[in-house]
């Protein structure tokens, strides 16, 4: 494994963490995972570097083999958490997609700020995190996962994400390790 390297221009990419998404059961809490994104996101606006809160309120229309979601989802559903200490400056990306490159203007928010690099924290790690960290890779970003701010619903998906693809896509590392980098 080689040390994590952060570009002067990394945004932190911050992936539905919101009402409806945190409310899931996952592998892993999710308060932690909202605790150690909201300390990044600090860290991050503190250096004066972006900070993206991804929500999803939709879902691709194609026919899938899981289980189709049921009923009308809560009226917050797809409110950001508050522990985020979303600002006024914060970059928000409404997706309808797994990813938040797909279907809206993240790529054109972050090249209009010159960043080269992202940092990508969220809920669900072989989904939306994944999704979003394939992306940006095939866009020319450098890629970083805060592997303990991620999680899923599903345990092995989670550890296929973390140990198999992340690593192929950039480096993984953990949310202390990236605070200081940022020093």
């Amino acid at each position: 494994m080689t040390a994590t390297v952060l570009d002067p221009k990394t945004a932190l990419i911050v992936v539905d963490l919101q009402k409806g998404v945190v409310s899931l059961p996952t592998a892993h809490p999710t308060a932690d995972v909202v605790a150690r994104s909201a300390e990044l996101a600090a860290a991050f606006r503190a250096k004066g570097l972006p900070v993206v809160l991804v929500r999803v309120t939709g879902g691709a229309p194609g026919r899938t083999e899981g289980p189709a979601r049921g009923g009308r989802p809560a009226a917050d559903w797809a409110d950001l958490v508050a522990e985020l200490d979303q600002q006024d400056g914060d970059i928000v990306v409404t997706k309808q997609q797994w990813g938040a490159f797909y279907g809206t203007d993240l790529d054109l928010q972050l090249r209009r700020r010159g960043v080269t690099q992202v940092v990508v924290t969220g809920v669900a790690t072989s989904i939306g995190v994944e999704s979003t960290a394939r992306s940006a890779y095939e866009h020319g970003y450098h890629v970083t996962v805060a592997t303990d701010a991620v999680t899923d619903m599903d345990e092995g998906a989670h550890r296929n994400s973390v140990e198999k693809i992340f690593p192929r896509l950039g480096e993984t590392d953990t949310t202390d390790a990236i605070v200081k980098l940022l020093g």
